[in-house]
């Protein structure tokens, strides 16, 4: 279950809104809640309507010279790229721009095993080349030694990136990043295919007008892909590739619809992101990146078709192998539940494939609301990704445990690191040390709504006004809405159970909200019930008739005491961490034998998930840590199982005749009141 946080946006800022962008309730209701408090911040933030000179970019001028020139007397020069779809597709932008204005021009993209960004071994075998001048496009900014060994080699660098820089620069020619400490440019938050568009602009006198035509659309999938903020200059290459990817005629992209099944629909973000981005990156996390680059070079469709197949089980492969990972978590979990309940989850694994390991921590991490470090040993050596969320930094973490690791990087939300032999223990200790130290109380992952809708506002004209917020994507994410005190009328199972449908009356009028992946039983709510829901809004359209979408991302009784629940959660679990707890806590974790068989009686036989069960018991004296307390017990006995998958509880066939007063969990409960 996650925490709920409902915004309350300023009703006077909402009017202001209304008024002054001309939008719906529901947009200037959202508006608000992200922070907007007048038209013009709205118009500055979501309705830019170009690119910014790309000359206010620190030493654009002189990389755009230095290429112009490098072109005319025919010097030999390498784009080098990344194998991830940011790098690719700005490699793809600057290699075709440099072949087409007749420019001797070679790309090199490194394979996922010689790493991230510029090394020596591929510096030497561009050398052997004959290459004069190497162009960085998503990389370069903190290579200061592969920049010396570029100039020893008789080369030179010229850097385009997006990242951030370290202490100093490396030596170059140019370097154009708007994250420069000396760089004034608006915009900064461009990714690398965005900078390889601005140079393209550049060279041609800083007119956007054939750079955009030509690769507004590659720029466009790099920044969904990429999950830099969809704001300001973000907004406008998105809305504008969109535009080119919906009338697109380049063999690439109409290959790349085909096999994920959108050739027929108009694209939006959310197809980038989980559509064609994801089978860009595949190339380079399971094959070559070469081949995604051969794709978004290629001219003719049924070639690009047979590399954009080949992505596609490329792709199937990185799916499975995470799925593969996750399960075999689960299983772990399963037979050790302690895994879950640090707090930071630390899970290591052999022979899982690095390419996935990334994913792997952000599907886990999303799905326990925790920090995530997840690690994979393999011909002796662990590496290891992470992510977080909050205030909870993965980069201070890994500092904190730095004396157990051979080397580590990242920033707060995201890292990688590798731990020295036979120290996988410490590592895990000194991180636990570290959350206990600095987080008292961890960041809960929550689900926000912007808004509480109300039941005059469910209207498609309403609902359709929030389309002037696309694209959606990070930084503008799509919307969610608060529904309070509705009335369940009727649950209906889609899809043979796998779905429900709720049928609900609210402010006296009639509506249905689909919830996927959630069957009728595991509902924690039933027919007559009043609830809340969070849920998304579209506009349904169905025989010619409209009407509200409304889609559940989760539900809950009404009135449901969420920081009593959370408060109780987090005891629990430090409990079984052996943290120190107040004297009187343990009496009031410790349940009655009576709550111990009402809650077995309570499973049915088919089983049930374990917060639809307790919300189904609460009451006064079933608190939810003496739940989870009366879980852990009959869990223990072997009286009942609990998956980690879906945190469903179903009892377990009885060979024997169980003692409740022998569960550890009890035991030490009872000494700990004692």
């Amino acid at each position: 279950m996650k925490k709920w946080n409902v915004r309350v946006p300023d009703r006077s800022t909402v009017s202001k809104l209304m008024l002054g962008c001309g939008v719906t309730s529901l947009t200037a209701a959202v508006l608000a809640s992200k922070g907007y408090s007048s038209p013009d911040s709205v118009m500055g933030s979501l309705q830019t309507e170009e690119l910014s000179d790309p000359f206010l970019i620190k030493d654009m001028q002189t990389a755009a010279d230095i290429l112009n020139e490098a072109v005319d007397s025919g010097e030999k020069i390498c784009v080098y790229g990344d194998y991830d779809c940011d790098g690719v597709t700005a490699a793809a932008i600057l290699y075709s721009y440099l072949s087409e204005i007749g420019g001797d021009v070679i790309s090199y993209i490194p394979e996922r095993a010689e790493g991230y960004g510029l090394n020596n071994g591929a510096i030497d075998r561009i050398a052997d080349m004959g290459v004069q001048l190497i162009v960085t496009v998503d990389n370069g900014i903190t290579a200061i030694n592969e920049a010396e060994h570029i100039y020893e080699r008789g080369m030179r660098l010229l850097v385009t990136d997006h990242h951030q820089q370290g202490e100093s620069l490396p030596r170059a020619e140019a370097i154009v990043d708007p994250h420069r400490h000396d760089d004034f440019s608006p915009f900064k938050y461009g990714c690398g295919a965005l900078i390889a568009l601005k140079l393209c602009a550049a060279m041609d006198g800083g007119d956007y007008t054939m750079a955009l035509e030509q690769f507004g659309d590659l720029a466009a999938i790099a920044t969904v892909a990429d999950i830099v903020s969809l704001t300001g200059e973000n907004r406008f290459i998105v809305s504008y590739g969109l535009t080119l990817l919906n009338n697109s005629d380049r063999p690439a992209i109409m290959a790349l619809k085909e096999v994920c099944g959108i050739n027929e629909k108009a694209l939006t973000s959310f197809d980038i992101g989980f559509g064609i981005g994801p089978r860009i990156n595949a190339s380079g996390r399971f094959g070559s990146p070469k081949t995604a680059l051969d794709l978004l070079l290629c001219e003719d469709y049924d070639e690009a078709l047979a590399l954009a197949r080949q992505l596609e089980e490329l792709n199937s492969s990185r799916k499975s192998a995470e799925n593969k990972i996750i399960s075999e978590i689960y299983s772990m979990a399963d037979k050790d539940p302690s895994l879950l309940r640090g707090r930071v989850i630390f899970i290591c694994g052999k022979g899982w494939h690095h390419g996935v390991i990334g994913i792997t921590a952000s599907r886990i991490m999303e799905q326990f609301g925790k920090p995530c470090f997840i690690a994979s040993e393999e011909n002796g050596e662990i590496r290891g990704s992470a992510r977080s969320f909050g205030d909870f930094s993965v980069f201070d973490a890994l500092t904190a445990a730095s004396e157990a690791l051979a080397k580590f990087g990242g920033h707060p939300g995201a890292g990688g690191f590798t731990i020295k032999p036979g120290m996988t223990g410490i590592f895990h200790s000194l991180l636990e040390d570290y959350a206990l130290r600095e987080h008292k109380t961890m960041p809960a992952s929550e689900l926000t709504a912007d808004a509480t809708v109300t039941a005059p506002e469910l209207t498609v004209e309403n609902i359709r006004g929030l389309s002037v917020l696309e694209p959606f994507g990070m930084g503008n994410t799509k919307p969610l809405f608060c529904i309070d005190d509705a009335q369940l009328a009727d649950v209906i199972p889609l899809s043979g159970g796998a779905h429900s449908k709720l049928v609900f009356t609210f402010g006296g009028a009639r509506h249905e909200a689909l919830f996927f992946r959630r069957p009728p039983a595991e509902l924690p709510v039933k027919k007559g019930d009043r609830f809340d829901m969070i849920v998304s809004l579209s506009v349904n359209e169905f025989r010619g008739n409209e009407s509200p979408s409304l889609i559940i991302s989760d539900v809950r009784l009404h009135g449901f005491g969420q920081e009593k629940y959370f408060a109780a959660l987090n005891s629990f679990e430090a409990f079984t961490r052996n943290e120190k707890l107040p004297a009187n806590y343990y009496a009031a974790m410790l349940p009655e034998r009576d709550d111990v068989v009402r809650l077995y009686k309570a499973i049915p036989d088919g089983g049930i998930n374990s917060d639809a069960l307790y919300l189904r018991l609460a009451d006064q004296r079933m608190n939810y840590c003496r739940f989870c307390v009366a879980v852990e017990a009959l869990r223990e006995l072997g009286l009942v199982g609990v998956t980690s998958s879906d945190q469903r509880i179903a009892k377990l066939p009885v060979t024997r005749k169980a003692d409740l007063d022998k569960a550890p969990v009890l035991a030490r409960l009872r000494a700990a009141r004692d």
